[in-house]
């Protein structure tokens, strides 16, 4: 067997709307296509003897056992390494449950899709699950343990620990967006200007000077204590000789911890001697110069957790312990305590393994103990200073049982120290009880506190404190989200992304968009390239300025890794017809239409799916979303659209010549066809179809009237608002257009605009992508002989695995099909082709060029114009 290739997908795709984290493994079965899993020996045994846990996979029996009775009947193993892929994912901790296996058109050559929590960790399990599969397969030993060892220390390093899961699971029952921006905890939530950063416990809303502050133990304490709070009396100090003289002045017992860590680091508790004190002072030396010394207070530990300065979550704390049986040792106790399921590595876990560190050794010496050492039946032996859940502690909640004076003094303490999110460690014998000086203190105040206590605690309720803090970003009603306008389709896409954006921009909006030709924000060009993917989308929503999104979707990146959105509230297909096929194992229109179909899949339940009518395979998706939808045609008695708007649907259509918005009824002119500029005085049946669906994208916007006929006047064709959208210009007594088409159907679409100009030679300068297939190529060479009398063949700077020689020949087979007598000149560079032209065929000529090289066209053709001024000029001058 054999990876061909694999692809990690990020958002809504070809295989699922819903589910956007998957790999797609392209895989060659190879021999094995000749094998199904009952036509090998002993492979069904061998596979339930390495992974008995797969037997919860119910497969398309529905039923667990299921996967396994297909594998006994015969199945390919394509899908066993799907399933395999998965059941590694899961045993490593990461369940991940969907997966689908289908044939890809070459014999023996599968899709194997599943799903991923971490991308790493599904990247391993495909190359893990083919390897395990083959070793199956073929009876040799495989290091299953090993595997499983690898993508767990994956999910323990890479994966968000507890405090910013909780937070984004809260966000998702909102359905608020987010990314994650590296591979630590940075979280981004929310689109556009309604943004907000988060890292584990701390939000862009904490303030810097509070968060050096609480890391200022020193700094706290005295703002605690000038503000009546009652905190453990002591002194910072830099020397044994300082110590010696704090330590008299407070008395024993004491406790020493450094000026700045966090997490119980070098913390020594209830100090009696003056020897252990030293001990303590040189450990809590080496986290930093300065060592706090202050009163140790008697009493348990507990963390109040504070969340927009209201108290949500209180916690008694235990140090780590184990608990004697009079049989087994100390360290056997600490391995069996570790072995509890719920114990992790660091925060993998609702709990940490505990560790054998100098602590515990200084504690097991103190007491005249060892590892070896048994305790008594019942004994507890405390194995740490601290109560610290990272050091192996446990935590129960007890939020019930604080008094209302302790409550206030929490969130008084949260605002003196002005920390939106705060952990505050509270030593007291009863919460319950109002904490005076005489009862308790504040020992310590955290930013960035960890939630793991509060929300899986060893015995109480879970507190959902991951909801408060979405509530305290994003109280209820608060907006998440920008409106998105997602458009795909054949042709068409930039120039009815540019209008949409444009209405947007004159209703106000601050717009940002994305298209073949770049990024923009509020028509400033960001990146200037092919920004039709979704890494470009997700610039576009990730700007602070942006409070609206028009989003260009070309088929190349939704399969290549998905859309870069979840949601949008209006999509619009413009058309499909039969473009790129062949290419991303797509070979029929359906295929294709599927592709194109992820984005009005990917449509809010309450938004729009804008349908061309006229395209029979956009009109036949409508019956597979389950948003509402719109239609648009460019003909008044389209049937579809009348039965439509009879229902109470909403749709714009050609109307006496007039743009018009129909529901029901009612119907509603725009503006006059011949009047709006893009439409060429409406010979330019192509832009027609764009503004069509950008009008009706405007009207269930919101945008008034008004707005929308401004916006249609205002947007004139030309390399401002359409570059390389038929972009016509003067050059001495001839015309240029540079256009973008790059299809049969954009050619089909120009013939018709041809029919409409009036010149005395139509010269047709073209180019073919080579990744096209060889009829696609021909059927373009049919188109150009139809329309032009003078054609110059010039050749992209890429051939895309074809050459020069062979797309020529293609092209010619295509024109001669029509034409055997055309005048035909071969020029491979596109601006010398122009050249040639605009000098070659002058007076009355117009000259259309298929244009790849958009931006260095436009230019060339402006220096024409600009050199031909000013021959004038001087002949004027003359």
């Amino acid at each position: 067997m054999k990876i061909v290739s694999v692809k990690v997908l990020r958002g809504p795709n070809y295989w699922s709307a819903r589910r956007t984290q998957l790999i797609v493994m392209k895989l060659d079965l190879e021999e094995a296509e000749e094998l199904p899993t009952n036509k090998i020996p002993g492979f069904a045994e061998r596979l339930e003897a390495a992974l008995p846990s797969l037997y919860e996979h119910r497969c398309s029996e529905g039923r667990p056992g299921g996967f396994f009775e297909r594998v006994k009947d015969g199945t390919w193993l394509g899908h066993v390494i799907e399933h395999v892929a998965l059941e590694l994912q899961t045993l490593a901790g990461m369940f991940c449950g969907y997966g689908r296996t289908r044939s890809a058109d070459t014999p023996g050559v599968y899709h194997v899709v599943f799903a991923y929590q971490l991308e790493k960790a599904g990247l391993y399990a495909a190359e893990a699950a083919v390897c395990l599969v083959e070793a199956l397969k073929n009876n040799v030993p495989y290091d299953l343990r090993k595997d499983v060892q690898l993508l767990a220390e994956i999910h323990r390093t890479e994966g968000m620990g507890p405090s910013t899961r909780s937070i984004i699971e809260a966000a998702e029952r909102r359905q608020i967006p987010y990314k994650r921006l590296n591979s630590d905890s940075l979280i981004l939530l929310g689109q556009g200007v309604h943004q907000k950063l988060l890292q584990a416990g701390m939000t862009g809303n904490t303030g810097s000077i509070a968060v050096e502050l609480a890391s200022d133990k020193e700094a706290t304490r005295q703002i605690l204590d000038d503000g009546f709070v009652p905190v453990p009396k002591g002194e910072t100090v830099s020397s044994v000789e300082e110590l010696r003289k704090t330590v008299a002045a407070l008395g024993f017992p004491v406790v020493l911890k450094p000026l700045n860590a966090n997490q119980g680091k070098g913390v020594t508790t209830n100090i009696q001697t003056m020897a252990k004190a030293v001990e303590a002072f040189e450990k809590a030396h080496t986290y930093g110069g300065r060592v706090i010394v202050e009163r140790f207070i008697a009493g348990f530990d507990f963390r109040f957790l504070v969340i927009n300065y209201s108290l949500v979550a209180v916690a008694k704390r235990t140090p780590a312990l184990v608990e004697g049986n009079g049989k087994e040792s100390i360290g056997q106790l600490i391995d069996q305590v570790n072995q509890q399921p719920d114990r992790g590595e660091d925060h993998e876990k609702n709990l940490t393994k505990i560790k054998v560190d100098a602590m515990t050794l200084a504690i097991l010496e103190e007491k005249g103990l060892t590892l070896a050492s048994v305790l008594p039946f019942g004994e507890l032996l405390l194995l740490k200073d601290t109560a610290n859940l990272s050091t192996g502690g446990t935590a129960v909640d007890v939020t019930d049982s604080v008094h209302p004076s302790n409550v206030f003094l929490a969130e008084r303490v949260a605002r003196l120290m002005n920390l939106d999110i705060c952990g505050i460690d509270i030593v007291a014998e009863d919460i319950s009880q109002p904490i005076t000086e005489e009862n308790g203190a504040v020992i310590e105040v955290n930013a960035c506190p960890g939630f793991r206590m509060h929300l899986s605690p060893s015995a109480g309720p879970g507190r959902d404190v991951g909801g408060e803090v979405i509530k305290m970003l994003y109280p209820s009603h608060a907006p998440t989200r920008i409106p998105v306008v997602a458009v795909t389709g054949t042709n068409g896409k930039t120039t009815t992304t540019r209008l949409v954006a444009h209405f947007a921009k004159n209703a106000g909006h601050s717009v940002g968009y994305t298209t073949t030709d770049g990024i923009y924000i509020q028509d400033q060009l960001i990146y200037e390239g092919d920004c039709s993917g979704p890494q470009s989308a997700e610039a576009i929503l990730r700007d602070p300025s942006v409070n609206f999104a028009v989003l260009e979707c070309a088929r190349g990146g939704i399969l290549r890794s998905g859309l870069g959105f979840d949601k949008c509230n209006i999509s619009i297909i413009t058309n499909i017809t039969e473009d790129h096929l062949g290419l991303d194992d797509i070979h029929t229109l359906e295929e294709l239409a599927r592709v194109k179909s992820v984005v009005a899949r990917s449509t809010f339940s309450n938004g729009y799916a804008i349908l061309n009518a006229d395209d029979d395979t956009v009109y036949g998706l409508r019956e597979e979303l389950d948003c509402t939808v719109a239609l648009f045609s460019v003909h008044e008695n389209n049937e579809r659209v009348l039965a439509h708007c009879r229902a109470g649907g909403m749709a714009a259509i050609i109307r006496q010549g007039y743009f018009t918005l129909c529901r029901g009824k009612w119907t509603e002119r725009i503006a006059n066809v011949n009047d709006v500029p893009l439409t060429f005085e409406g010979r330019a049946t192509c832009m027609i179809k764009n503004i069509l669906p950008s009008i009706l994208a405007a009207a269930l916007c919101d945008f008034d009237t008004k707005t929308i006929r401004r916006s249609l006047q205002s947007f004139v064709p030309g390399p401002e608002f359409t570059p390389g959208r038929m972009n016509v210009f003067k050059v001495r007594d001839s015309q240029v257009m540079i256009d973008y088409v790059h299809n049969t159907d954009g050619f089909q679409e120009l013939a018709e605009f041809m029919k409409r100009v009036d010149a005395e030679v139509k010269v047709g300068i073209i180019g073919c992508a080579g990744d096209r297939r060889d009829e696609d190529i021909i059927k373009m060479g049919v188109c150009v002989a139809q329309m032009f009398d003078k054609i110059i063949i010039r050749h992209d700077k890429d051939g895309r695995g074809r050459t020069e020689q062979e797309l020529t020949r293609l092209l010619l087979e295509g024109i001669h099909c029509v034409n055997q007598e055309a005048e035909i000149t071969v020029i491979s560079d596109e601006v010398e082709a122009l050249e040639y032209a605009i000098d070659h065929f002058g007076k009355g000529a117009f000259i259309v060029n298929s244009s790849e090289e958009i931006k260095k066209s436009i230019d060339f053709v402006r220096m024409k114009q600009q050199a031909a001024s000013h021959s004038f000029a001087f002949e004027y001058a003359a």
